[in-house]
């Protein structure tokens, strides 16, 4: 067993350190979504600043987008032109994806000023997608309504699990040149 033990010891290391991480993260964040901060921002901070960031940015493409919280259900109208796009529920605001890359960048540990910057770096730019994502979703539903399935299931989920991929990428690739 010892001997399994020693021969797998990168891989169950990896595992252990994801899973942990992983589980620490996503108990925090389920602690900030049941503690109730302030009704200021409806239906948490995250999720409010995430969905008025994307309005300006539908607004600066040069679309009317307007904001207000969903009158049924824990989330953020947006619409565009007066229509009802898109509902930014808190499974949009990127936060649970920020939390699987982060797991799996801290499984391939590079020192902590390395994998703080990488993890910093990726963050903003995981987050800066997430908003185009939104942005783009919300034009698109707007001017082509019949593609809203394969849009909003394929192609922009697709887009941030593909940025967080290629980071995931850029990080081993680094992890392996830091480790030699």
């Amino acid at each position: 067993m010892l001997d399994l033990i020693s021969k797998y010891k990168s891989v169950l290391l990896f595992i252990l350190t994801f899973l942990g991480v992983y589980v620490i993260l996503s108990f925090a964040y389920s602690f900030y979504l049941n503690f109730e901060f302030s009704n200021a921002f409806y239906p948490d901070y995250v999720t409010h600043k995430v969905a008025n960031q994307s309005k300006w940015l539908v607004n600066a493409i040069g679309y009317n987008c307007t904001t207000e919280p969903h009158p049924d259900e824990a989330s953020v109208k947006l619409m565009v032109e007066n229509n009802f796009v898109v509902r930014v529920v808190e499974g949009c605001n990127g936060v649970s994806v920020l939390v699987l890359f982060t797991a799996f960048v801290f499984s391939f540990f590079q020192g902590w000023k390395r994998t703080l910057l990488f993890l910093v770096m990726g963050g903003i730019l995981i987050y800066i997608i997430n908003i185009v994502r939104i942005a783009i979703i919300s034009i698109a539903l707007y001017e082509t309504p019949q593609y809203t399935k394969v849009l909003h299931d394929i192609v922009f989920p697709g887009a941030i699990y593909g940025t967080v991929v290629i980071l995931w990428l850029i990080w081993v690739n680094g992890f392996k040149k830091y480790k030699v």
